[in-house]
């Protein structure tokens, strides 16, 4: 065996040994007993310790260093295997195996205390989570921004610096089309309950029709929904209300245009690490296009009108295009995951915000609680009522996910420039919509991005697909001529 065989082989086992890891975090989001967390918290530890040893062995090093690429697609495996290697190398293994055994703990008290409206019970954990990430920020940066370090494990070649540059140039057109849209009478909403039995049901007929191979995935229930997995085994959740079955249906969605990216990836990178999706920022861009270029389209929504009717009769919604405005109402919440299209990218750029002056010291743990709440307050225009609306509303910085928040809204970015490719090649597409034929929208995504995997850079694959460097125009153009016309702006 040459020496990129060898490396190759050994990636192998490593990449298997991190879907194990992750299948861990899925059974713990849904279907692991409570009392099990600190166990958890062990056997992650463990796992990372192994993971950590493996991907910073110096004979990883070794390998690099005698590996021949054959070809284009090797070049890119040792791209990425090297990245892997260099940034494990310069973690402590001590601190890795503490990262996960603590963030595996933070995580059931984080539920616990968002379950009790208790920010104090939860402060403690976090505040030893963000001193270990600082930590380990630290010793990626090695004397350079900590942020960086943290944004470069989700999107790479990305700084902060960049990413607040778009925000900056978003932020402004965001506000005035909020104003100017909840200026507006809001369209009629749905009324009655919604049986989660039935919602669940059609739940899994919209993951069905968007793509998803359920002979390779299945569709659970949990707090926070999430996509997990990769190759031939890709899970997601969703969750219920009685009150609100839009929450479940593009939850679903969302989740479905992450798991359909992971499997649409080549089968040749099977657990290789061009075999996963490429930055959180291209996922998000999968999930976002297919939840509100194409789920929120007026002509999908026409067929969604009719599912629902199916399934839960009258709802007080009279007929399809009442259905549409009322699937894109913009309305005032707390919620980042039911935010509308036009709110959902400001809710973001608060997460950034005060996640990046939590990794540079500006701000406390202590403070966080009050700095959110009046952030909210400054940029919504109302108080944060309680704390799971608030500061403990998502799971991220339990596990220490710090440096992902800001992907959300780069995937929304990439959308909005995938979009404008996707109607240019697909002329027909709102009559397929119409049809809930999702496969013209969903093969040329699969055909001109998803297959890749991890082949191009983030904005590379981007550009590849769209034909333009990512831009926040194609995006805020989308949202003001969709919100004009349904608001008559």
């Amino acid at each position: 065996m040459t020496a990129y065989d060898e490396l190759m082989a050994y990636q192998r086992e490593t990449q298997a040994l991190g879907e194990i890891a992750g299948r861990l975090g899925w059974d713990q989001e849904t279907m692991m007993p409570r009392g099990a967390a600190p166990q958890r918290g062990e056997e992650m530890a463990a796992i990372e310790a192994v993971l950590h040893a493996r991907r910073s062995d110096p004979k990883v090093g070794d390998w690099l260093a005698k590996a021949e690429p054959p070809c284009d697609v090797s070049t890119a495996q040792l791209r990425e295997i090297r990245r892997a290697f260099e940034r494990a190398s310069k973690v402590p293994a001590d601190l890795a195996k503490t990262i996960a055994r603590v963030t595996s703990e933070a995580q059931g008290k984080w539920a616990q205390a968002r379950a009790d409206e208790d920010v104090a019970a939860f402060l403690p954990v976090l505040e030893e989570v963000v001193r270990l990430k600082r930590e380990e920020g630290a010793a990626l940066a090695n004397g350079g921004d900590v942020y960086d370090a943290m944004v470069e494990d989700y999107e790479p070649y990305t700084t902060g610096a960049e990413i607040a540059a778009i925000f900056d140039a978003m932020r402004p057109r965001l506000v005035a089309l909020r104003a100017a849209v909840l200026d507006k009478p809001k369209p009629h909403g749905l009324s009655g309950q919604f049986d989660e039995t039935s919602q669940m049901k059609l739940s899994r007929q919209l993951a069905r029709t968007f793509g998803y191979d359920m002979s390779h995935g299945r569709v659970d229930k949990a707090v926070h929904p999430f996509s997990s997995g990769s190759g031939l085994d890709v899970r997601i959740t969703t969750r219920t209300s009685p009150e609100d079955p839009f929450n479940c249906f593009y939850s679903t969605i969302h989740e479905v245009g992450h798991a359909a990216y992971e499997q649409s990836i080549d089968k040749d990178y099977l657990l290789t690490p061009l075999g996963r999706g490429v930055s959180m920022g291209v996922h998000e861009s999968q999930s976002r296009i297919y939840e509100n270029q194409i789920g929120r389209s007026r002509a999908f929504t026409g067929w969604l009108f009719d599912r629902m009717k199916e399934s839960f009769g009258e709802f007080g919604v009279a007929d399809a295009d009442a259905f549409y405005a009322a699937v894109n109402t913009v309305h005032n919440g707390y919620i980042r995951t039911e935010a509308d299209e036009v709110q959902y990218n400001l809710h973001i750029m608060l997460r950034f915000d005060l996640e990046r002056a939590l990794m540079a010291g500006d701000l406390q743990v202590a403070d966080l609680e009050a700095a959110w709440n009046d952030r909210f307050k400054a940029d919504f225009g109302y108080a944060v009522d309680k704390p799971s609306n608030g500061c403990l509303q998502d799971v991220h910085w339990s596990v220490g996910l710090f440096g992902y928040f800001p992907t959300y809204s780069l995937g929304n970015v990439y959308a909005g420039c995938l979009n404008d490719a996707l109607r240019a090649a697909v002329p027909d597409l709102d009559a397929q919509l119409t049809e809930g034929d999702t496969s013209g929208a969903t093969g040329w995504l699969r055909e001109n991005l998803q297959r890749h995997g991890s082949l191009y850079a983030p904005r590379d694959v981007i550009e590849r697909a769209s034909g333009q460097a990512p831009n926040e125009a194609s995006l805020l153009s989308y949202l003001e001529s969709k919100f004009s016309a349904l608001y008559d702006l």
